[in-house]
């Protein structure tokens, strides 16, 4: 069954790594860091694959209705 957060956890934790990457990935362009520039795009990657996930248990729990 269905968790009853219908993938707002998952849109939360999206948003919250696609903030702290856009922090990293232009730390890193400021301050000439490749490494922390790529580590702040994998991590924005990271948050917009949770977001999806977080819209498909949306439409599937608005399915179930």
């Amino acid at each position: 069954m269905m968790s009853e957060d219908k993938g707002f956890k998952d849109k939360a934790k999206g948003l919250k790594d696609k903030v702290a990457g856009e922090a990293k990935d232009s730390f890193g362009k400021v301050s000439n860091d490749k490494s922390k520039q790529a580590e702040g795009k994998a991590q924005k990657a990271k948050g917009s694959v949770e977001d999806k996930v977080g819209d498909a248990k949306k439409d599937l729990s608005d399915k179930d209705k």
